[in-house]
């Protein structure tokens, strides 16, 4: 029973790391993540769509720039091993569920025929909410200059 348990929560950590694409355009030989460029706006001289991209945090990931970082990192990695040389971003959004701290605690006593067994336990779960984020696996054939690419956008206002 125990090992059923640990093999269904690797497999649920695994999945909750996972990236993944959609087929829109014809993939090109696969390329170094680092080549890849992130667009927030289209670049303007044109680019070739390969994929649809999505990517999460996930489960372990603290922080807003570093859930950022992460979907990022993940969007460029999927977009590399299609042949992409560049992610259109957009946009991102927060994962559903709670967020913060939980406890559970339990107990129980069984006892018969001379024996007697005690037990307790506490659990608890602190993963963060995860972000999620989209974007468009392209081809650009002339891809501007680095000084010309758009800045990022500002980070959104914190939450209250």
């Amino acid at each position: 029973m125990i090992r059923m348990l640990s093999i269904l929560m690797f497999t649920t950590m695994l999945a909750a790391c996972a990236s993944g694409h959609i087929l829109t355009g014809t993939p090109r030989p696969a390329i170094d993540p680092s080549q890849v460029r992130v667009y927030f706006a289209p670049p303007p001289n044109g680019y070739e769509e390969i994929a649809l991209l999505e990517s999460n945090s996930g489960a372990f990931t603290y922080g807003e720039q570093n859930k950022m970082n992460s979907v990022i990192g993940k969007l460029r990695v999927e977009a590399a091993k299609l042949g992409a040389n560049g992610v259109l971003f957009q946009g991102t959004e927060d994962g559903h569920g709670g967020s913060g701290m939980s406890v559970g605690a339990g107990g129980g006593r069984v006892s018969g025929s001379g024996n007697s067994f005690s037990s307790g336990g506490v659990g608890v779960s602190i993963s963060p909410r995860q972000k999620f984020a989209r974007g468009v696996a392209i081809y650009v054939a002339n891809p501007p200059p680095i000084e010309a690419a758009p800045p990022p956008p500002p980070p959104p206002p914190p939450r209250n």
